[in-house]
C-alpha cells in the first residue's frame, strides 16, 4: 500500500515497552510513524530509544518552543491518517473522555479529526473501576476504536486478569483495518437514526422509542468500510461517529427533505423510528387542562421515508434497506413491508423486550428471496454483520468492466 503515516502516543505504563516493538511492526508494513510521550511513559522508556527506531525526535512537551511557534500539536494531530495511543493508561483514557488538554498527548486527541485506536493497559482493578468503565464506555460512543485488553498476568507479583495490553502484532492489525481503504471506499451511504418528533403544542409532541444507538452503529460501521456516509438524525444524546456527516433534524418531513438531499447513494438503510402521524395543526400556545375538557387532536399521515427512497424513479439508491420493529409475528410482518414499500431487504426485531434504549439486538436479516436469523449480539456486532453484508451485495450488483 502507498505510505501511511500513524501518530504513536505512548502512555505511562509498564507496557510502554511494547510500544517499541510495536514502532517496529508498523514499519514493517511501509507505515511511518511519529511518536508522542507523556512525561510519565518517559519513566519506563526513553525518547532516545523511539526517536532512533522512527528516525525523527520524539515530541514530549505541549510547551516545546521550536514545535509550538507554528502550534506543532495541532500539526501533529492532522499530519497523519490514524492516531495510535499505547499503552492507553486510565489516566489519558480518563482525560480523553471528559476532553482534558493538559498535556501534549490529551492536547493531540482533543484537536484531531483523524481516527484513533486505543490499546488500553493497566491493573485489573483499575480496568474494572466504575470510572474507568464509564470512560471506555464514553470513548466507544465518541467513535474511538479500541484492541484489547487481554487477559494475563499482571507486572504485579501475582496479580492476573483483563488488562494486559494487545500484544504489537495484534496493535498493528487492527491499525491496518483502519489505515487500508475499505470494500466500501467510493461508495456512498445514507442512514437515517433516532426518531422524530412532531409538535402537538410547543412543550408537547408524539413520537417513537428510539435511542439511535443501532443507526449511529450502523453508520459507524460503514464508514470503517470505506463509504462515505450521511447519517440523517433525529434528536438523541449521541455524538456523531468520527468520519460520518451527520445532518440533525426533527420532524419526518425535515428527515425527507435531507435524505433526497443526500442522494445519490449507493445503499439507503432506514434505521430511524418515523413517527406515523403528525398533528394536523401545530398549537402556536401551550394548550391548558381546562372545563372546556379534553382536546381533539387530528391527525395526518407523514411521509413514508422508506417507500420513497425505494420507489424513486431518479436517483434510487442500489440498495435500499428498512428496518421493522415489530411486537409479534416478526418474519411476518417484515415480509409484507418488503412488498408494500418496495425495498431490498428488511432488518427485522421483536422490540417487545430491552432493544429499545438497551446495547443489544436480536434481528432477522429478509430479503425476497432469503431469510437469516442472527443470534442476540451487541448493536455494534450486528452493525459491522450488516456493514459486511451491504459490501458483499454491492460488490454482486457493480457493473462488470
Amino acid at each position: 500500500m502507498s505510505q501511511k503515516r500513524a501518530l504513536l502516543i505512548i502512555g505511562g505504563g509498564i507496557a510502554a515497552y511494547k510500544s517499541l516493538e510495536l514502532i517496529r511492526r508498523l514499519k514493517e508494513r511501509g507505515i511511518a510513524v511519529r511518536v508522542v510521550m507523556t512525561q510519565a511513559a518517559q519513566q519506563f522508556v526513553t525518547p532516545l530509544a523511539a526517536g532512533a527506531l522512527v528516525g525523527e525526535r520524539v515530541f514530549t512537551d505541549l510547551f516545546d518552543q521550536v514545535q509550538e511557534f507554528d502550534v506543532g500539536h495541532i500539526r501533529l494531530a492532522r499530519e497523519c491518517e490514524l492516531i495510535i495511543v499505547a499503552p492507553a493508561t486510565a489516566d489519558l483514557m480518563a482525560k480523553a473522555a471528559n476532553g482534558l488538554a493538559n498535556d501534549l498527548a490529551s492536547a493531540v486527541l482533543l484537536a484531531t479529526d483523524k481516527p484513533v485506536l486505543m490499546a488500553p493497559a493497566m491493573n485489573p482493578h483499575m480496568w474494572a473501576h466504575a470510572a474507568t468503565r464509564r470512560n471506555f464506555a464514553r470513548l466507544q460512543a465518541d467513535g474511538l476504536r479500541f484492541v484489547g485488553p487481554n487477559e494475563g498476568e499482571m507486572a504485579e507479583k501475582g496479580e492476573r486478569g483483563l488488562g494486559r495490553m494487545a500484544e504489537p502484532e495484534e496493535i498493528r492489525d487492527a491499525a491496518l483495518a483502519l489505515l487500508v481503504d475499505g470494500p466500501l471506499k467510493g461508495k456512498r451511504a445514507l442512514i437515517t437514526a433516532g426518531p422524530t418528533l412532531e409538535s402537538i403544542d410547543p412543550v408537547r409532541f408524539i413520537s417513537n422509542r428510539s435511542s439511535g444507538k443501532q443507526g449511529y452503529a450502523i453508520a459507524a460501521a460503514l464508514a470503517d468500510l470505506g463509504a462515505d456516509v450521511t447519517l440523517v438524525s433525529g434528536p438523541t444524546g449521541l455524538p456523531a461517529p468520527q468520519g460520518v456527516t451527520r445532518v440533525s433534524v426533527e420532524t419526518a418531513r425535515e428527515m425527507l427533505i435531507a435524505c433526497e438531499d443526500a442522494l445519490p447513494a449507493d445503499v439507503a438503510v432506514c434505521v430511524a423510528a418515523v413517527a406515523d402521524w403528525r398533528p394536523e395543526r401545530t398549537a402556536s400556545a401551550k394548550l391548558k387542562k381546562d372545563k372546556s375538557g379534553i382536546p381533539s387532536i387530528s391527525l395526518t399521515e407523514n411521509p413514508d421515508i422508506l417507500a420513497t427512497l425505494s420507489k424513486a424513479k431518479k436517483k434510487r439508491p442500489r440498495l435500499v434497506i428498512g428496518f421493522a420493529a415489530e411486537t409479534d409475528h416478526v418474519e411476518e410482518h417484515a415480509r409484507a413491508k418488503i412488498a408494500k414499500k418496495g425495498c431490498d431487504w428488511i432488518v427485522a426485531n421483536d422490540v417487545s423486550g430491552d432493544v429499545m434504549g438497551g446495547d443489544e439486538n436480536a434481528v432477522m436479516l429478509i430479503a425476497k428471496n432469503r431469510t437469516e436469523t442472527w443470534p442476540r449480539m451487541a448493536k455494534g456486532s450486528v452493525a459491522k454483520k450488516l456493514a459486511e453484508e451491504i459490501a458483499k451485495a454491492l460488490e454482486a450488483k457493480a457493473p462488470r468492466k
